[in-house]
């Protein structure tokens, strides 16, 4: 897992260009990071006057809550197909802008899916193949 640097080394680094006048470029070869951290850790410090490490790891809430959860749960209960491209276009239309995958997961947890039927008048027809059934093979011949 990663682990921020010391604040230690960037207080070091952010004094090293702000008051002792070296370049950022030298300063990463001094200390040994990346070119792209000094620039971070500098105007971080800039911005909030601080470079302490932003939040790392924790919980991130669900993006399909509160009013958006409950209208989709009864949704994906009231009988109608749908498919989670509809479903993703439907909670924008409301408002809310999701991805297929936050979709993917709600229905998975919530236990929602839309199954066809076994049966349709379609597969009823007969086969739908050039030659079958006429020596009781599929296979053209």
């Amino acid at each position: 897992m990663a682990v921020p640097y010391s604040m230690d080394l960037r207080e070091r680094v952010v004094r090293a260009v702000k008051e002792e006048g070296f370049s950022r470029n030298q300063a990463v070869l001094r200390f040994g990071i990346a070119v792209s951290t000094a620039v971070l850790w500098l105007q971080r410090d800039k911005a909030n006057g601080s470079v302490a490490p932003g939040k790392m790891g924790g919980h991130k809430p669900r993006a399909i809550s509160g009013e958006h959860h409950d209208w989709l749960v009864g949704r994906c209960r009231d009988g109608s197909a749908f498919t989670i491209a509809k479903l993703i276009k439907e909670l924008a239309e409301r408002g809310l802008k999701v991805d297929h995958h936050s979709v993917w997961n709600f229905l998975h947890e919530q236990k929602l899916s839309f199954k066809k039927g076994r049966w349709s008048p379609a597969s009823a027809a007969g086969p739908t193949s050039p030659g079958a059934g006429s020596n009781g093979s599929n296979t053209v011949p």
